[in-house]
């Protein structure tokens, strides 16, 4: 099981780029009425954030673009929700604020928090607010000590509920939730627990494992997906190739780790088995972060050893089994391999190639000491209640996205699926075909009680907030 990376400096970088932001709005130069009330209206919710319980103001950031507000929080959350009298953690979150009139965007990144302002395509879509939330269990949002048995989705969406409950008063308009990827799926289950804490959910390339112990759908879509069958036994071919000629590139791997000062003692214990993994995270990788129009990219079976290592490096990421990479992402296997479940296509064309059996499972991306049993009750309710309960979700796939193979099914309660032609796990509301992209676009704004989309025209602070969006960077899950 794999978050599939480039390398890991696209990992780690848009993460801690808290300095980068850059676009500042400059005050007038001479200070009148207007500026005066509207400097008494910034300070009046500064005010308001700061008398919240729980809720701690780090920093104010320079202004993004004009008309916004940028924070850094904290929100103090019980450790064990269930106990709320018991130790407690700081749970990191960011605030980019529009207007209290406006509605609010909860953005569930079921990862790490950005350090860096950004709108995702719901809050563009309704000009409003964002929240966005950093998950449990990711640092620095741990426990100390660390009790692994507080993380699951129940009390991640309780931390969610929590939030809400909050700053619901400051903001009292409407509020929709979103996330793309394990952030959608984190979005499906706080829906699920707290129906009512928000008025929609907008949820992006979610995978839903309903059932861990059936992942046929998986070899369906590799199966099938694209055009033509021409890229998928290119990619076939590669793997193929690049397990063929094991020793050689296992050799380069070293070389690769020793200039990059990589360690494998915590977790996969060696390059080889490193290598294994990342060779059969490449078919999948490509199709995640790239296209059919990318196939040409593909080395030949002919191919060197340098130019196959270069290729699997460029789609899959060599660095991102070593030590420091993956146990940066402990909290997702953990929950992977304890709730959520994860994808184990056959791999039948590798036969007699691969050296560790059953290594693609979550535990194997995990330290022995954090391996855990997985228990399928949860991922059944969540499906089930879905299906057949939920009401105003909204999901957006992309059809060559392998995360989509297996999808929630929305129930007929104001709920609504659709798929992006061609697209990957980048899939948006902005992708869809122009009739579904009109549809779902005009559900987020009736949710979000707004009557039109804003304006057009919009400044380039305001076009490069947009941009920044994690879902236009290519990131993990």
């Amino acid at each position: 099981m794999s978050i599939r990376r480039r390398t890991l400096a696209a990992v780690i970088l848009p993460v801690v780029a808290a300095g980068m932001v850059g676009l500042t709005t400059a005050l007038p130069a001479q200070a009148g009425p207007e500026h005066a009330a509207s400097t008494q209206a910034q300070d009046d919710l500064r005010d308001q954030l700061e008398a919240v319980p729980g809720l701690t103001v780090v920093s104010e950031e320079p202004a993004p673009a004009p008309g916004f507000r940028f924070f850094f929080l904290t929100f103090r959350q019980a450790v064990d929700h269930r106990n709320p009298q018991g130790p407690t953690f700081e749970q990191r979150l960011q605030l980019l604020h529009r207007d209290t009139a406006r509605p609010m965007i909860l953005h569930t990144t079921g990862y790490n928090m950005p350090e860096y302002a950004f709108r995702s395509e719901p809050t563009a879509l309704v000009d409003g607010n964002q929240i966005s939330v950093e998950q449990r269990f990711f640092s620095p949002s741990r426990p100390n000590p660390a009790d692994w048995s507080k993380l699951d989705i129940w009390q991640a969406a309780t931390d969610h509920h929590k939030i809400v409950q909050a700053l619901k008063p400051i903001y009292a308009a409407k509020w929709i939730s979103t996330g793309a990827s394990k952030g959608g799926m984190t979005s499906v289950y706080h829906r699920r627990f707290y129906p009512r804490d928000v008025d929609g959910v907008v949820a992006y390339v979610a995978p839903n494992d309903a059932n861990n112990a059936q992942d046929k759908a998986y070899d369906d879509f590799f199966a099938s997906v694209g055009s033509t069958p021409a890229c998928r036994t290119a990619l076939e071919n590669l793997q193929k190739e690049a397990l063929t000629r094991r020793t050689n590139l296992v050799n380069l791997y070293d070389q690769f780790a020793a200039e990059h000062n990589l360690s494998f003692d915590r977790v996969f214990g060696s390059t080889d088995k490193a290598f294994e993994m990342t060779v059969l995270d490449t078919e999948w990788a490509f199709w995640q972060y790239s296209s059919e129009a990318d196939c040409g990219s593909v080395p030949p079976r002919t191919a060197t050893d340098q130019e196959i290592f270069d290729f699997i490096e460029n789609v899959a990421g060599f660095e991102f089994y070593a030590d420091d990479a993956i146990l940066f992402y402990s909290p997702y296997y953990y929950q992977a391999a304890t709730q959520l479940g994860w994808p184990q296509p056959k791999f039948a064309h590798l036969k007699g190639l691969l050296h560790y059996p059953k290594l693609y499972v979550a535990n194997s991306s995990l330290p022995p000491q954090l391996r855990a049993k997985h228990d399928p009750w949860p991922m059944s309710d969540v499906d089930r209640w879905v299906s057949r309960d939920s009401s105003q979700m909204l999901f957006v796939y992309g059809a060559d996205d392998p995360w989509g193979a297996e999808q929630f099914h929305s129930s007929d309660k104001d709920s609504y699926t659709y798929t992006a032609p061609g697209a990957n796990h980048g899939a948006n509301i902005a992708k869809l075909n122009p009739a579904d992209k009109a549809a779902a676009t005009a559900t987020v704004l009736r949710w979000a009680g707004v009557s039109a989309a804003p304006a057009a025209k919009r400044s380039a602070a305001v076009s490069t907030l947009d941009q920044r969006d994690p879902r236009n960077i290519r990131r993990p899950l």
